[in-house]
């Protein structure tokens, strides 16, 4: 059991919040992204870097994720190949992905593309709020606790 994350688009205050629970558990952590990353001395966290190029990160996350991982990624596409593997999905803002959620977020992000495409501007995401951490730091807590005995050991080094 595992948690990996979408570090190139994760806010520094999330990687935070999972730095310290990855120390506080033993539970490994992986940032996956496209350029080095600056992660604290630990053996329990680690970062993975791939090369650059559409959804490489994401490739290597499939990759590597096992059933009951836990993805951190607000990639919807990611989200989704991760819940059909089994693992569980969790955006920066604290919301849990399921297999009914994610389909309904698929659909909502190609039709925003397709408004996109068509020259209709969209706006981005609002900033990260105090209360979007707050839902996270919940979320991860509660998938720790599901977690129980499970953790305690530091991952391989690649």
């Amino acid at each position: 059991m595992q948690i990996l994350v979408d570090a190139d688009a994760c806010p520094a205050t999330i990687k935070d919040i999972l730095f310290r629970a990855a120390e506080r558990t033993r539970i490994p952590l992986t940032l996956v992204a496209n350029q080095p990353l600056r992660t604290p001395p630990s053996p329990y966290i680690r970062s993975v870097t791939v090369g650059a190029g559409f959804d490489v990160a994401d490739q290597r996350i499939v990759e590597l994720l096992a059933p009951g991982d836990l993805v951190v990624t607000a990639d919807i596409p990611l989200a989704a190949a991760a819940i059909g593997k089994g693992a569980i999905a969790l955006n920066p803002r604290g919301e849990l992905y399921t297999a009914q959620n994610v389909r309904q977020a698929l659909s909502m992000r190609n039709f925003m593309d397709e408004l996109r495409g068509s020259g209709v501007a969209t706006g981005g995401p609002p900033p990260l709020a105090q209360r979007d951490r707050h839902r996270f730091a919940s979320q991860l807590d509660a998938w720790l606790a599901r977690q129980g005995g499970k953790a305690g050991h530091a991952p391989d080094q690649q």
